[in-house]
């Protein structure tokens, strides 16, 4: 899993006829994991809390959406 994530995080360019790839720093990619590991998490609380109490939570809701935009973002702004 992590080799994917470090993988999916390593910038490659084309500069003067060759390709170089910078890899990425490994606290980013602990951070990413940590991140989705968290919203995993989360979206069981959530499914858990609709299962059993039948209620939607919106706090919880608004977690796994914010824990996603981050780790979307941080795959989008290290591409860049």
């Amino acid at each position: 899993m992590a080799d994917r994530i470090k993988r999916a995080l390593t910038r490659r360019r084309f500069q003067r006829g060759q390709f170089i790839e910078e890899e990425p720093d490994e606290t980013l990619v602990y951070a990413v994991k940590f991140g989705m590991g968290m919203t995993a998490c989360l979206s069981a609380l959530e499914i858990a809390n609709m299962a059993f109490l039948h209620s939607w939570n919106s706090e919880v809701f608004s977690a796994i959406t914010g824990l996603t935009g981050i780790v979307v973002g941080v795959f989008v702004g290290r591409k860049t």
